[in-house]
């Protein structure tokens, strides 16, 4: 039985309607997405420039991962679209490493093995657009954090969403900032099939795709920078597969900031920048950061299971999954038991149920968990940090915990690893003006 191809076709974009087309086929299926943008304040010039076409086919390509994975075969038709030399090899390592643990847990081996055609693309005229940033905002802990660095620093920035629910929609209202939001419309053929035997299912590397959205919605409503809030720790992988670290944050590390950097700035003619304001910071240092500030405290979550749709109050919080342990671990030695108690409904560390999962987030047994959370040495730095203090250490998890940290890593190691997260490192891609004025609110 022959391979089925992964077919990308021509997308299609109405600014009259703000609509965008991205259509796909995959053996004998057919899918269509739709993106809609909001139809005030589309600059209808730009929307007809090389630079938008050129973005266009590049977030049908980035798109299509959620399409391609359903049978993951081996060849990508995207002929129709017009792709330099280095837009393939970015498409490539998006369908390769950005998909890493989808591949990982499925057992599926295509490190070096997809083959990609396309279109030859000519270098698009460049663009002028206004000084100004777009800030991807996801409800959580770390965006708000971007959100008061630039407020202070006075920059003229705006929010942006996909799909935006719960406490992206009330932390958006908090911030007192507007919320650009573009709605993305899947194919419901394909989340059907996602669940029916034959078909595989797994992670997709959403913060390319919302990149990918938000570099659309910078040339149409006229932004020169978006601005992310990845911190360093997202560039650790979880398990080794096929010879690669696969990461479950791929799309949020500094490998991929770097590619998608220089596309975005090549696709535009250096019009627009791309750009995490928190790389310099540990998890650990931003949960310092937030912790100044109780302005976000009834509003935010970075819980994924628990991520409200409707409401006030529904609970934000679980308090049982990798996200709500690991967020409460680097929040305790930052804030007041009442304080985290109350943010969380609950006192995480002292269900003694929690215990088997911080083993794994501190590294003393299995692996990383599969989710956005930080390096397993900053977890267990965080949960000895907090190993004498009188509100956390009769709690059932630290309790149980610290004789098994001190013997696997030594008490000196993790005294040393705690003040290393709290030193701002220097790999990031801030442009040197921003860092100028925003860095000194940090400390």
């Amino acid at each position: 039985m022959s391979q089925p191809i992964f077919i990308i076709e021509k997308p299609e974009f109405d600014s009259a309607t703000g609509e965008a087309r991205f259509r796909y086929k995959l053996g004998d299926h057919a899918f269509s997405e739709r993106l809609r943008f909001p139809t005030a304040g589309i600059d209808a010039k730009r929307a007809t420039s090389e630079a938008f076409a050129a973005l266009l086919d590049l977030t049908a390509a980035v798109l299509g991962v959620s399409y391609f994975k359903l049978l993951a075969p081996f060849e990508i038709d995207a002929s129709a679209l017009s792709l330099s030399e280095a837009q393939r090899t970015f498409i490539i390592d998006v369908y390769e490493n950005g998909l890493g643990e989808f591949y990982a847990r499925n057992d599926l081996k295509r490190f070096g093995q997809l083959r990609l055609t396309a279109g030859h693309g000519a270098q698009p005229a460049p663009l002028s657009l206004p000084d100004r940033a777009l800030v991807l905002v996801g409800g959580g802990k770390d965006s708000l954090v971007s959100v008061q660095l630039l407020d202070a620093a006075g920059l003229d920035i705006a929010l942006f969403a996909v799909n935006p629910k719960g406490p992206i929609v009330t932390s958006a209202e908090r911030a007192e900032r507007g919320l650009l939001s573009v709605q993305r419309l899947l194919d419901s053929e394909m989340i059907r099939l996602g669940q029916e035997p034959g078909y595989y299912n797994g992670h997709v590397p959403s913060t390319a795709i919302n990149s990918m959205i938000a570099a659309l919605a910078s040339v149409l409503y006229g932004y020169s920078s978006i601005v992310l809030s990845n911190e360093r720790s997202a560039s650790e992988g979880n398990i080794e597969f096929d010879g690669r670290q696969a990461n479950h944050q791929y799309s949020k590390s500094i490998d991929f900031e770097r590619s998608i950097r220089d596309i975005l700035l090549d696709a535009t003619g250096g019009a627009l920048s791309y750009y995490s304001l928190l790389r310099p910071y540990s998890e650990a240092r931003i949960a310092q950061l937030f912790a100044r500030s109780s302005r976000y405290d009834d509003v935010f979550s970075s819980c994924n299971r628990n991520f409200r749709l409707n409401g006030h109050d529904d609970a934000l919080w679980c308090g049982k999954c990798p996200k709500c342990h690991f967020v409460f671990l680097i929040f305790a030695p930052e804030m007041p038991r009442d304080r985290l108690v109350g943010i969380f409904d609950q006192n995480v560390l002292d269900d003694a149920s929690n215990i088997p999962a911080y083993r794994e987030l501190t590294g003393l047994s299995g692996h990383k968990p599969w989710e956005c959370v930080g390096e397993i040495l900053e977890a267990a730095a965080c949960l000895w940090r907090i190993a004498e203090h009188p509100d956390w250490r009769d709690a059932a998890v630290v309790a149980a915990l610290r004789p098994e940290l001190e013997a696997f890593y030594g008490k000196a190691h993790l005294e040393t690893a705690y003040r290393d997260l709290m030193v701002d490192s220097d790999d990031h891609l801030i442009p040197a003006p921003i860092e100028s004025v925003v860095t000194p609110h940090a400390h």
